[in-house]
């Protein structure tokens, strides 16, 4: 690390080519260690990369056992031209950890790969650019830099690819040594905090598979989805009405987690009233509420403003915008906003699902409940935002399939 911040030195005392300043990488260090969330952390790596090497275009893969899983992309052509761009963040692609990929090459040999033109890229080489994304995104990779992700105890957890560097006039250039350099530093200073974010994620999915043992429906792919609904609805909201955009980063680091760990409180919930393949009866429905409360006190809001998002979301996101929700009867905005969205997508989610005591709804019939619930159940503008970015909402599905 310090040999990497000497170098970046002497390339600021030679000659400075970005739009980054040397104090700026040092606030860029500090930032990625704050990240709680996995995807959130991804997402601030991959822009402030770009940003410092003038990338159009990037995407992460994180290590899995033997393979390397594509986990997020950012890309400022297709942003540009397309309303729902975040779907293809939830893309499914895995590569092999061997030589015949650009990044699995790196993650073997623990090297950069630099190609000025991917499409003339010389054949002597081991590996070939998979041509996957651009067929499906009609997008087109011109120069790549590709740099692994190891910790300090060398370990690869991952790689980042950038694409396509951009000079001043949007000409497509090759990426530059000293780009290498600042890619090289950011890339020191994720590596560990992608493995704690990982670390988190895991520990997250320990306490939905206690939950998993105790209710069927609890699943890690059905937080996920949840967690991941939340995301994109916040996200569409958030933009239409002049959230600052590090106040967006800031929301979504910490709701994507209190949304995964909505229903926490059912390991409190009996077997026999979690499983029962039938409805409940008035008894059973007053103690399956109880759930709410119980999540709830499992966090501390006064600790930290994650502890307060999970508490809120755990004990509100059964409340209704018309006051006929548990476990306090709140209405419209005395409802806290992260519960607000978390209704949204744990309902839509339950309905499309199968469940031990129905079958799922198709698209229509669960599209066209939202919508007649919105000012009922749901907040109506974030019934809005959800149908706007339902075309990802369907990549999320796919992503994250319930298991039949």
């Amino acid at each position: 690390m310090i040999q990497i911040y000497d170098e970046l030195i002497g390339v600021f005392m030679e000659k400075n080519e970005f739009c980054v300043d040397l104090s700026d990488l040092l606030k860029i260090a500090e930032e990625l260690n704050h990240n709680k969330d996995l995807d959130s952390l991804l997402d601030n790596i991959l822009r402030e990369a770009r940003k410092s090497t003038g990338a159009d275009a990037g995407s992460i893969f994180i290590a899995e056992k033997n393979n390397l899983k594509f986990s997020y992309v950012q890309n400022d052509t297709i942003s540009q031209r397309e309303q729902n761009k975040n779907k293809y963040i939830y893309s499914e692609l895995t590569v092999p950890i061997d030589t015949n990929s650009i990044a699995g090459y790196v993650a073997v040999t623990g090297k950069n790969v630099t190609i000025p033109d991917a499409y003339k890229a010389d054949s002597s080489l081991p590996f070939t650019l998979n041509k996957s994304f651009d067929e499906k995104s009609n997008y087109k990779t011109i120069s790549i830099l590709a740099v692994p992700l190891v910790t300090s105890q060398n370990k690869t957890v991952g790689v980042m690819q950038l694409i396509n560097s951009m000079d001043p006039e949007g000409n497509i250039r090759p990426f530059t040594e000293t780009h290498e350099k600042f890619a090289n530093f950011i890339a020191a200073n994720a590596s560990v905090a992608v493995e704690r974010a990982l670390m988190t994620r895991q520990n997250i999915l320990r306490m939905v598979k206690m939950s998993e043992l105790r209710d069927p429906k609890e699943t890690g792919n059905h937080v996920n989805r949840v967690g991941s609904y939340c995301v994109e609805i916040y996200d569409a909201w958030s933009r239409k009405n002049g959230i600052d955009s590090s106040e967006r980063r800031r929301f979504k680091d910490i709701l994507k987690i209190g949304a995964m760990l909505h229903d926490v409180g059912k390991v409190a919930i009996s077997d026999k009233i979690l499983k029962k393949p039938s409805k409940l009866d008035d008894e059973e429905y007053k103690i399956m509420k109880r759930h709410s409360k119980y999540g709830a006190d499992l966090f501390d809001p006064d600790i930290s403003d994650l502890d307060a998002m999970c508490h809120d979301i755990a004990l509100n996101h059964h409340e209704k915008w018309n006051g006929t929700g548990y476990p306090k009867g709140l209405k419209e905005k005395e409802i806290p906003f992260a519960a607000r969205i978390c209704a949204i997508a744990d309902v839509f989610d339950a309905l499309i699902s199968k469940r031990v005591y129905k079958e799922r709804w198709n698209e229509e019939e669960v599209l066209d409940y939202i919508r007649n619930a919105s000012e009922k159940d749901f907040d109506p503008e974030l019934v809005e935002a959800f149908t706007q970015v339902y075309e990802t909402v369907s990549a999320i599905r796919r992503k994250y399939p319930d298991e039949d």
